[in-house]
């Protein structure tokens, strides 16, 4: 995004006044190739960061609206700090390197007086050589959207500075969002050259302030971190690896909370006695068991009864038993196979007249063939005839929209109902969907033809850039088909393009813990709003994602590059606390929603909730989702091993295990670096027996913690467990 206009900002004006008029600098460090310099402004000190002669930022470090005056600079090889006295209050600074290509800048007010705050500007501009941003050109690759993470990816291309990855530490700012009544909507992009971070007032803008930041208490206003590099990408590959790269630097220095644990198993049990029991489940047409995809509301719908039935096919492995309920829903699918057209519609044949039985989302046209091509990778028979009886229409579709699909057709003749989502977009990740698919088709078939279809599906991905999640869990699947042909073909093109699907998908997720509202009642740290530009967390999108992202690090994860792998695996295990929070019962009455969309909300049933809002909205607005359910058996089934031990077996990072005459070998397959935690879970009517841990020949210390016995180790330790 090049600044097209000679339209500018007072502050863009006062930020080259400031720099081009000041004097010495205040303090000066070295950060590799880099010169950091504190210079004094009218109401601030800035930050200059520059290269020789390649221009530069300047970040703001406080937001003062008069004269400051600086007190006790201290500067170190690590960094610099230092006290800012202004006539509303007492400001601390902190400058920390990370490293030669990574810094925090943490600036924090103690307040004099109750402070009412109508205005405050962006802290970050670009610089030419001469300190003028005015001259600069470039582009911003991302920014933040809605509740997401506040981030801001930019290029500096004149001059040639390089690009740079600046992320605000939301987490830090709760105490101030929750004292201002404010919310962090978007503040973290910008115009060029004024771009950064720029604190919600008043509250937001749209009334005059009322809330205000307490006398004598320290709240935090940013904790920005800025990753640089010296050059811009020349392609969206080397985008989307730069970015993955700078993130990648950036996320173990965030403020994470510690997830909490909780018995998947339990819940998948409970999850699955309220679908054979509860009316608000099941519908019956043509003597089949059919389910709603919300409680009591909502035709039977293909992609519903797939995907609920596929992961009870799943969470039988858990067991080692076979799970009959699957079969009751497996048995009413062929009702949704269209002779004439010869594929799997959406809805049955007697669907009501509200519904247009003809239009379909281009995804569910190939999401119910991905849950029956797992199947028939199972060996089910009828799983099997119906996938393979649906993929000459399934790629037939792929041809007649080149692998650009709109967002909803008539599955009789291809001819549009709505072409894109209003920006020129239509759903341009369901081309990774179909890859998938078509991959599943080749190891049934052998048939090349659907090889060549998911490389041809994943050429048409090309070019989107950060444009490329429509939907996140569509987005992770294709994440697992770039992998699976990267392993298959050798091709680095197609781990180049899973890295440009990962970078589109982390710029959906929320990386920090929003404590705003109803917030605070869940989990929703490392979050994924669910379409491009909605507003909430949805716990099918996240229960996917987590199966595909787990998918990839069982298949690859030794051969992951290891920033790819610690965003993968951190997703996956923050998803087993954060998909505890959509269920009703885990909430607080009161942080549920009373006007629901679809259906109710029935507390005593175990169906999550579609819908968290990392801004605090009431929860559950969409309402309570049947389809989501599979999130239980799937958590469990991946998290949790226990077949042939007596005890339940958990480890929050991939895992594998080895049983022999001693006990069990555990190879942990996180991310080197960060700690797992394995935990020890007593099954029921049965006690924990006496546990040994050991890791290269050294002992293992096991604690107590609600009813397991836990220990933290290396995330990829192998671990010898004996009893």
């Amino acid at each position: 995004m090049a600044r097209k206009t000679a339209a500018v900002t007072p502050e863009t004006l006062r930020v080259r006044a400031d720099l081009q008029d000041s004097k010495a600098a205040e303090a000066r460090l070295c950060m590799g190739g880099l010169t950091l310099e504190v210079r004094a402004g009218r109401d601030t000190p800035w930050l200059k960061i520059s290269r020789p002669k390649r221009g530069g930022l300047a970040l703001r470090l406080i937001f003062s609206s008069g004269p400051y005056r600086i007190e006790g600079l201290e500067t170190t090889a690590a960094g610099l700090s230092f006290r800012a006295q202004t006539e509303t209050g007492e400001w601390t600074v902190e400058v920390s390197l990370k490293g030669e290509t990574l810094l925090n800048v943490r600036s924090a007010l103690r307040p004099a007086f109750d402070l009412l705050l109508p205005f405050w500007p962006r802290d970050l501009y670009v610089l030419d050589a001469q300190d003028d941003p005015l001259t600069t050109k470039g582009r911003v690759e991302a920014a933040q959207r809605g509740y997401n993470t506040g981030l801001c990816y930019f290029c500096v291309e004149e001059p040639a500075f390089g690009c740079a990855l600046y992320v605000q530490n939301l987490t830090a700012l709760n105490p101030y969002f929750l004292a201002t009544a404010t919310k962090p909507d978007g503040v973290v992009g910008g115009e060029w050259p004024e771009l950064g971070y720029q604190p919600p007032a008043a509250p937001n803008g749209n009334s005059p302030p009322t809330a205000p930041l307490k006398a004598g208490q320290t709240y935090v206003i940013s904790d920005a971190y800025l990753g640089l590099r010296t050059e811009c990408a020349r392609n969206e590959t080397e985008e989307a690896r730069l970015f993955i790269d700078m993130i990648g630097d950036i996320y173990p220095h965030l403020d994470r909370p510690e997830p909490r644990f909780h018995d998947w198993p339990a819940r998948a049990e409970q999850t699955l006695h309220d679908l054979k029991t509860a009316p608000e489940a099941t519908i019956r047409h043509y003597g089949q068991v059919y389910l709603h995809p919300y409680t009591a509301s909502e035709y039977p719908d293909s992609m519903v009864q797939m995907s609920v039935a596929s992961a009870i096919d799943e969470y039988q492995t858990l067991f080692g038993k076979a799970e009959p309920y699957r079969d009751v829903l497996m048995a009413g699918m062929g009702r949704f196979f269209d002779k004439e057209l010869r594929v799997i519609r959406r809805y049955l044949h007697n669907v009501g007249e509200d519904k247009n039985a003809n239009a379909v989302d281009s995804w569910y046209l190939y999401h119910p063939l991905m849950n029956l091509g797992r199947l028939a990778l199972r060996g089910d028979k009828r799983a099997r005839k119906l996938f393979l009886d649906s993929l000459d229409y399934a790629v037939r579709s792929a041809h007649h929209f080149r692998y650009l699909w709109p967002i909803q057709y008539d599955v009789r003749d291809f001819s549009v109902i709505t072409e894109t989502r209003g920006d020129g977009y239509g759903q341009t990740d369901v081309a990774g969907l179909y890859a998938y698919v078509m991959l599943q088709a080749h190891q049934l078939t052998g048939n090349d033809l659907y090889l060549n279809e998911a490389r041809a599906a994943m050429q048409a991905t090309e070019g989107m850039r950060f444009e490329l999640v429509y939907q996140a869990n569509l987005t992770a699947w294709g994440i697992a088909a770039c992998i699976k042909l990267w392993r298959m073909d050798g091709d680095e093109r197609y781990l180049a393009q899973a890295e440009v699907f990962l970078a589109s998908f982390v710029h959906n997720c929320v990386l920090w813990d929003s404590q705003i509202e109803n917030a605070s009642a869940y989990s929703n740290f490392f979050g994924v709003t669910c379409l491009h530009d909605a507003p909430y967390m949805a716990a099918y999108e996240c229960f996917e994602s987590f199966s595909a992202f787990d998918e990839v690090l069982q298949l690859a994860g030794e051969q992951l590059p290891p920033k790819v792998k610690l965003l993968l695996s951190e997703y996956r295990r923050f998803a087993f606390d954060r998909s505890w929070s959509y269920y009703p019962d885990a909430l607080p009455k009161e942080a549920l929603a009373t006007t629901i969309r679809n259906g109710h909300i029935d507390r005593a049933l175990s169906f999550p909730l579609e819908d968290l809002y990392a801004d605090g909205q009431p929860a559950g607005q969409v309402g309570q989702e049947i389809y989501g359910c599979g999130g239980a058996f799937i958590i469990a089934a991946r998290g949790f091993y226990g077949v042939d031990l007596p005890f339940w077996l958990f480890a929050d990072y991939p895992y594998a295990v080895t049983r022999n005459a001693a006990g069990l070998m555990l190879v942990l397959k996180g991310p080197t670096g960060q700690t797992a935690c394995v935990r020890f879970l007593a099954k029921k009517r049965r006690s924990l027996p006496g546990l040994t841990l050991r890791t290269d020949e050294t002992d293992v210390s096991l604690k107590t913690e609600h009813n397991t016995r836990l220990a933290q180790v290396p995330a990829d330790a192998t671990v010898f467990v004996s009893w």
